[in-house]
């Protein structure tokens, strides 16, 4: 469901004409759904066993790490820093992990550094669909899924800025101009426009993000996934202990009738009042006859 809305709230340009909804409380609107979503996607995530407590936790290390390191890069060229741990969380932790991340990371980062604006719901939803797609890869391991990850950071750097354009792109142009969003043209017309405003305005900001994050991922790649997948493994909750009743050892078989059928080795007498005695001379004429005395 929030990844419908993230949909619908990128790509309502296609559908409908500016202005039909109200273009200045969209943003606050689509703002409070998304947290409330948000929240729905961690209680079902805990629900179901996707995130438990220390999972939870992690969750809120890490959106504190993204928004502590996304202020060194200052989106400076087109330089972020916050996409590549996006990337491996989301591999690790599965596709809710990585969607609920990126929404956490760049609300967290938006307090800290005063960036908060009719932008942020959509940089929300933009870092979220990267953590959520980086789950959503196919298996690989080793190097191949270092060199895998790294070319999806790449890619994901495009997309983000390709995303991002878009909440912007109907209200930024001279509607005269080639790339203007114009309403009513058909869908194909439409993109067309679009795709050359994304070229025009933005190819070379997405290639330094696009570079920056494939130069983390196979840099820190390795380390991270290893640290990630350690803590993984500690965050899971240990199988139920349950203490079952010991079963009781079975008795010894008794065959009656054995001794009749088979040569029985008698027993040393020790009822008499010489005990040891007894069981001396016993023995003494048990070894020099071969046989038992009668």
């Amino acid at each position: 469901m929030a990844a419908f809305l993230g949909v619908v709230a990128f790509f309502w340009p296609f559908v409908v004409a500016p202005g039909t909804f109200g273009s200045t409380y969209a943003p606050l609107l689509i703002f409070g759904v998304l947290l409330v979503l948000v929240l729905c996607v961690v209680i079902s995530e805990i629900a179901e066993g996707g995130i438990n407590s220390k999972a939870l936790a992690m969750l809120g290390v890490l959106s504190a790490v993204n928004a502590a390191i996304r202020p060194l890069g200052a989106g400076t060229a087109g330089i972020e820093t916050v996409f590549f741990i996006l990337v491996l969380a989301g591999r690790v932790y599965g596709p809710g992990f990585g969607f609920t991340l990126g929404c956490t990371s760049l609300f967290a980062s938006a307090l800290i550094t005063g960036g908060v604006g009719p932008w942020m719901p959509y940089q929300m939803f933009g870092c979220a669909f990267v953590g959520m797609l980086a789950g959503l890869l196919p298996r690989a391991t080793g190097r191949l899924e270092v060199l895998m990850l790294a070319v999806y950071g790449s890619l994901s750097g495009y997309l983000f800025g390709f995303l991002l354009n878009l909440s912007f792109w109907p209200f930024s142009l001279d509607p005269n101009s080639s790339i203007a969003y114009l309403p009513g043209l058909p869908f194909t017309e439409q993109w067309q426009r679009y795709i050359a405003f994304d070229l025009a305005t933005s190819l070379g900001w997405d290639t330094g993000r696009a570079v920056t994050n494939f130069v983390c991922v196979m840099l820190a790649g390795p380390a991270v996934l290893t640290v990630f997948r350690r803590a993984a493994r500690k965050a899971r909750f240990q199988a139920p202990v349950r203490f079952a009743p010991a079963p009781r050892p079975a008795a010894p078989e008794r065959t009656v009738g054995a001794c009749a059928s088979s040569p029985c080795s008698p027993r040393p007498p020790t009822s008499s009042p010489n005990s040891a005695c007894s069981t001396i001379s016993w023995a003494a004429r048990t070894s020099a006859t071969g046989r038992p005395p009668g």
